[in-house]
């Protein structure tokens, strides 16, 4: 658990202050109908993290979130709970198949206190997690789960529940230890992609290249092909692609890939049904490797060129959120780097709470909005939805006041040509 010291200013015991982030007190997967007697309960569980928690404590857990399932049921047929809240911590539940539970349990972030007599008083934050983003990331999960092992079902089919055990215990494993959940936040709920700034003539050259390769290695389906962790070509389903792209880019490339490195990667999906061969990996080899280079080498002239037109204008006196709904396109100016162990934010995370928040009532309503915030002491906080759209933008500017704020508009408009029809 790691703890940080809290912030100047924050009272007369800020330096015996300390802070913990939210963590995973446990996740489960169950079925109801897999024990629905007297003697049968443990049956239901299908997976359960940790472990080594004792049997009847896991099936006292198990049995407390099915009943609060069927509770809310009663209410809301079609739409039963999804998350519980407790002063320690929160419980999320998402029913990504018919009868299949996944259950998240997440302790509250702590404030830890000296009190006069020197004893610790810790203090519960109950209002600090965003259930919305919380419910994304056991969402993903499972998106996760399906995009190496297919659906709970198809596991049942092949192997009954011995295998589904088999299978949620090999990926979980090793899964639930790349959840940082002291780094999720507003894009975790958006779930985009980055895309690579191109021009046409570059552009037309990846294309061709990614339509010679699929004709010259006909057991290739789907191509997609990144630079520097960005989507510059998908053959491949918005939804297939924006989870293989988390995988790539939060788990398989910073495992391989020096963060500084400057790269151009190519992702083939060949047909399942098909074991490749080690002549095909070096005929895939000699085809793609010399072509690769040459285009990483134009990709990059491309990027120096994007870097240099960014830098050559002054510091802006805004930070911003992009997100398009249509093409999942994403980008941050918030986000330093974003990867699962780490969530450089260049704001305050009070801040990234309100556009949780202002993200929350944009989906309440299917109207076009705009919301404005007064935060801290310098902070304005502006979110805009337009056409499937949204825009967050964080500025700084001392005594600024709304008037001045709402020219915000104008300078959406010289860095969001064509996204908004601003009045």
């Amino acid at each position: 658990m790691a703890a940080a010291a809290a912030g100047a200013g924050s009272g007369p015991w800020a330096a015996q202050e300390k802070q913990f982030p939210p963590a995973l007190l446990s996740f489960f997967i169950y079925n109801p109908r897999f024990g629905p007697r007297e003697g049968q309960e443990e049956n239901k569980i299908l997976f359960y993290h940790p472990n080594e928690v004792e049997k009847n404590e896991k099936i006292r857990n198990v049995g407390l979130c099915e009943a609060i399932v069927q509770f809310t049921r009663t209410f809301s047929p079609s739409k039963p709970a999804k998350s519980l809240h407790t002063q320690k911590n929160r419980q999320f539940f998402n029913e990504p198949e018919e009868n299949f539970w996944m259950v998240m349990v997440v302790r509250n972030p702590i404030i830890e206190k000296q009190s006069k007599d020197g004893k610790p008083v810790i203090e519960y934050q109950e209002e600090e997690l965003l259930d919305k983003v919380y419910s994304s990331v056991l969402r993903q999960c499972y998106s996760m789960y399906k995009l190496f092992n297919g659906t709970f079902l198809k596991a049942m089919e092949d192997g009954g529940v011995k295998l589904l055990k088999e299978r949620l215990e090999k990926f979980f494993h090793r899964y639930l230890q790349t959840l940082h959940l002291q780094s999720c936040d507003l894009l975790d709920i958006f779930g985009g992609i980055s895309f690579f700034p191109l021009d046409k003539m570059t552009y037309l050259k990846i294309q061709s290249f990614i339509n010679r390769m699929e004709e010259s290695l006909n057991i290739v389906k789907y191509t997609a092909f990144l630079y520097n962790d960005q989507l510059i070509w998908s053959g491949l389903e918005q939804d297939d692609m924006r989870i293989l792209y988390k995988y790539l880019t939060t788990s398989l490339f910073p495992r391989h890939i020096e963060p500084e490195a400057m790269s151009a990667a190519v992702c083939f999906m060949i047909d399942a049904s098909v074991h490749p061969t080690l002549d095909f990996c070096r005929r895939l080899d000699s085809i793609v490797g010399p072509q690769l280079t040459v285009l990483a080498s134009d990709i990059c002239e491309q990027f120096n060129i994007n870097k240099r037109m960014s830098g050559s204008e002054k510091e802006p006196q805004f930070k911003f959120i992009y997100f398009n709904h249509m093409n999942l396109a994403e980008k941050s100016t918030v986000h330093m780097r974003k990867t699962p162990s780490v969530s450089l934010t260049s704001v305050h995370p009070d801040l990234m709470k309100i556009l949780g928040d202002i993200n929350s009532d944009f989906t309440r309503v299917d109207e076009d909005e705009e919301i404005i915030v007064k935060a801290m002491s310098d902070y304005w906080v502006v979110g805009k939805k337009s056409d499937r759209r949204e825009l967050y933008v964080i500025l700084n500017q001392k005594n600024a006041n709304l008037i001045e704020v709402n020219e915000v508009k104008k300078l959406c408009a010289t860095q969001f040509n064509n996204i908004f029809f601003l009045d």
